[in-house]
């Protein structure tokens, strides 16, 4: 192929890139949405339903440490996933590091139950002891 025919077809590539996309602005345009605006409509994060209260209250950060574990535990599952897909070309020694991988998971699973980060519900108060020197 010469390159002035590889310039050629990069420029009809381009050309068909940008009608699809014009295309397909030009037409949601035309067959945009047909409804009246509302409150309810206007609202950005509700999707047309009338909010019930204010986007501003403060949330206990057990919640965001629980989304932060999920994404963690999350993708540490991907990487398991992929090793099974190779599991056979890895033999044994992907077998042990695959071990080890999860063996640190556990670890660190075990850290966050003690140190208290998955319980939920309200702290138990311990009486004071009576220390008396």
């Amino acid at each position: 192929m010469t390159p002035s025919a590889t310039l050629g077809n990069l420029a009809f590539y381009a050309l068909l890139v940008l009608g699809l996309a014009g295309a397909m602005l030009g037409l949601s345009w035309l067959l945009g949405e047909r409804t009246r605006y509302t409150k309810a409509t206007l609202e950005p994060y509700e999707s047309g339903i009338i909010a019930t209260g204010g986007a501003r209250f403060r949330m206990s950060a057990k919640f965001y440490l629980v989304a932060m574990m999920f994404v963690i535990f999350d993708l540490e599952a991907v990487y398991i996933f992929a090793w099974a897909v190779a599991a056979r070309e890895s033999g044994w020694p992907g077998y042990v590091e695959v071990l080890i991988f999860i063996m640190i998971l556990v670890a660190g699973l075990a850290y966050l139950w003690r140190v208290g980060a998955l319980e939920w519900g309200p702290q138990s108060r311990q009486k004071p002891t009576d220390r008396r020197y």
